[in-house]
């Protein structure tokens, strides 16, 4: 296996990357009261370490009450968390690494009565779950733009902190995607309406965004068609939806897409090879990050962990050198082995300490 292609340096705009792989973000809910601490930072150094070219940390709390669902997912707002940051920060530079933090809020797959905040009702934009329920009520315009307001304050402190660049979390069933999914977006103002309308949300977080850190500084937008619970799901079922969906995004700002998919092997479309991200790449000629069970002997269903034939990476190599995307995330293979990527590069796949369950119960 020639693994060559994955080491290859990456450069786009301000950003310069030793290599091709990248961490995905990952919720590990090990920051007390929203405070990422020393081990927190010890747990991403160890990555860039073991050779991660670009870290993307897990998702991070904006400041808003119901941003999140658990007291010990990390905040990105608070002198306490802020300073915390700065050390992960710290750390990672001093090992050669380079790091983004994911803004998050999750909109209304946050339960009624879940902590951080037990008294903060989610919001939404027309305030239905991911079932299609009615829930709270529609996001007010006011809401909407303190939102907006909260994803550019989070995007300032990550430049004033020292971070790379920032990820946008607009994947997964969570707020940016919940106003871009037609099941949980009934508004009939600029906000909804067909795929191109349900983009104003995300188009005015990216611009604001853009706003708070200047020309220079990387965005990235992560994005999916599969939701939380709702594995089917489709934004766009076409190339020509997709391109509908993607250009706004790309002339708003984003730097580079990140597009999340379960099994990075599976085609997008019908009469093409091509993943989401190669899809993403062709249409709007931005930089794209590749996802989906790289590195794992199985790979991931709502259900059961069945068998992942097609893992042997090669493939995975051969794409990436035609150059039908730019970075490639691993996810659950860096948990359990922080050295993934210097095993890889120096052939030694079978010193790969393989992913189980149990790997998550620590932070290591």
């Amino acid at each position: 296996m020639n693994a060559a292609a994955l080491f290859e340096p990456f450069e786009y705009g301000s950003l310069s990357l030793s290599n091709r792989v990248v961490m995905a973000p990952m919720t590990r809910v090990y920051s007390p009261g929203g405070v990422p601490g020393p081990e927190v930072a010890a747990y991403y150094r160890r990555r860039a370490e073991g050779g991660v070219g670009l870290i993307i940390t897990e998702g991070t709390a904006i400041d808003h009450p119901a941003a999140v669902s658990h007291q010990d997912i990390p905040n990105f707002h608070g002198e306490a968390a802020l300073e915390g940051w700065a050390q992960v920060v710290r750390e990672v530079h001093a090992a050669g690494g380079k790091i983004m933090p994911q803004l998050w809020h999750v909109g209304m797959a946050r339960k009624i009565g879940e902590e951080p905040n037990a008294s903060a009702l989610p919001i939404g934009p027309s305030g239905l779950n991911l079932a299609g329920e009615q829930v709270t009520e529609p996001m007010t315009k006011s809401e909407i733009q303190a939102i907006v307001s909260a994803f550019a304050k989070a995007a300032k402190a990550a430049k004033a902190v020292g971070f790379d660049g920032i990820e946008l979390h607009g994947a997964h069933g969570y707020l940016i995607d919940q106003f871009f999914w037609e099941k949980t977006n009934r508004r009939t103002d600029e906000y909804g309406g067909d795929l191109e309308a349900r983009t104003t949300f995300a188009v005015e977080v990216i611009d604001a965004c853009r706003r708070a850190v200047g020309p220079d500084f990387p965005i990235v937008l992560r994005f999916s068609q599969w939701k939380s619970g709702a594995y089917d799901a489709k934004l766009a079922e076409t190339p020509e939806d997709l391109a509908r969906f993607l250009t706004p995004l790309s002339n708003a700002g984003v730097d580079i897409f990140h597009c999340s998919t379960r099994r990075f092997w599976e085609p997008e479309f019908a009469g093409s090879e091509l993943n989401l991200a190669g899809w993403t790449k062709k249409i709007t000629g931005k930089p794209a990050i590749t996802v989906g069970s790289v590195g794992l002997d199985s790979a991931f269903t709502s259900a059961v962990m069945e068998k992942n034939e097609d893992n042997n990476l090669e493939r995975l190599l051969l794409r990436l050198d035609k150059g039908e995307f730019d970075l490639v995330a691993v996810g659950r293979a860096l948990i359990s082995d922080p050295a993934w990527p210097a095993k890889v590069q120096a052939g030694k796949i079978n010193e790969i300490i393989p992913f189980t369950s149990e790997s998550t119960k620590t932070l290591y």
